[in-house]
């Protein structure tokens, strides 16, 4: 009987241990919780995150290409102008990109398709990663698929408004009197949608990895603001959030790209307003060493 006692005791007493060890392990697991919440921000994009990983190439080595290409070297051309030159160009190069605004409200006129391509060239002689230009602009006229495209971008951005973005960001917004109503989709004549290309494919089928695709696409949108303003047009830089694989599926661009960033391009309409916003001035901008 004693045996019996002590051996039931012996039981219980696993029992219970088993029974701490489960409750406090689905403890940690519930404190762990609200922290995974909290990491995971609904508003990024996913599409939006730079893949650029140098350590992918020894997890898949059989799938990527190793680069052995030579290129040969030539002498440098350059003009160096007089420092009166230089002065006057780089003030009158500022005044035309301090004129540049936001402008929502785009005229439906057509514009030169000549000037676009010109634009887009431009945005072309960006730098990027070993020189991998990771880009692909995709222009769009066509009126229906501009109207998919607002149908897209409208859903979405709904979403964003009312739950992604949460209310500070909401409220930074007000200013600017935007919405997810996006009625420039429609009546711009061009609409630029800028995909990075997160990597590349070699003559043989492997991937060519693109070295800081992000960045280097980001670089090439800036020109492209600039090559759009010396000609004469505006836009609104638009980076519809989650829109981007839906988007990537209408257009038909392969999996590989990722939107990055949606132009809508013309001329201001008439009734154009933009906010009176002052920039900062160069001693908030520039720290000298």
């Amino acid at each position: 009987m004693f045996l019996l006692t002590s051996a039931l005791v012996a039981v219980v007493c696993l029992l219970m241990v088993w029974i701490f060890q489960n409750a406090d392990g689905g403890t940690q697991r519930r404190k762990g919780e609200p922290r995974a919440r909290a990491e995971a921000r609904p508003w990024v994009d996913e599409d939006l995150k730079d893949s650029t990983d140098v350590h992918q190439l020894e997890e898949d080595a059989d799938d990527w290409q190793v680069s052995e290409e030579e290129v040969e070297h030539i002498p440098f051309s350059h003009t160096r102008y007089p420092e009166k030159e230089m002065l006057k160009r780089s003030q009158e190069f500022y005044e035309l990109l301090n004129k540049r605004r936001s402008v929502r409200f785009i005229s439906n006129e057509q514009v030169p398709m000549e000037v676009i391509d010109n634009v887009i060239k431009a945005a072309g002689t960006a730098p990027s990663g070993a020189h991998t230009e990771p880009w692909t602009f995709v222009v769009v006229k066509d009126p229906d698929v501009k109207h998919k495209i607002r149908e897209i971008v409208e859903e979405e951005e709904e979403i964003n408004y009312l739950k992604r973005m949460g209310p500070q960001w909401v409220s930074d917004l007000k200013k600017l009197r935007t919405n997810w109503i996006k009625e420039y989709l429609d009546t711009a004549p061009v609409l630029i949608l800028i995909f990075k290309r997160v990597h590349g494919f070699a003559a043989n089928g492997k991937k060519k990895i693109h070295y800081y695709n992000e960045i280097s696409v980001s670089i090439a949108c800036g020109i492209l603001l600039a090559a759009l303003q010396n000609a004469g047009l505006v836009t609104v830089t638009t980076t519809p959030l989650n829109c981007g694989p839906r988007l990537r599926v209408l257009l038909n661009r392969p999996a590989n790209e990722k939107l990055l960033i949606l132009l809508p391009v013309g001329y201001p309409s008439e009734e154009a307003t933009v906010p009176d916003l002052a920039r900062k001035p160069l001693d908030q901008i520039m720290v000298t060493v």
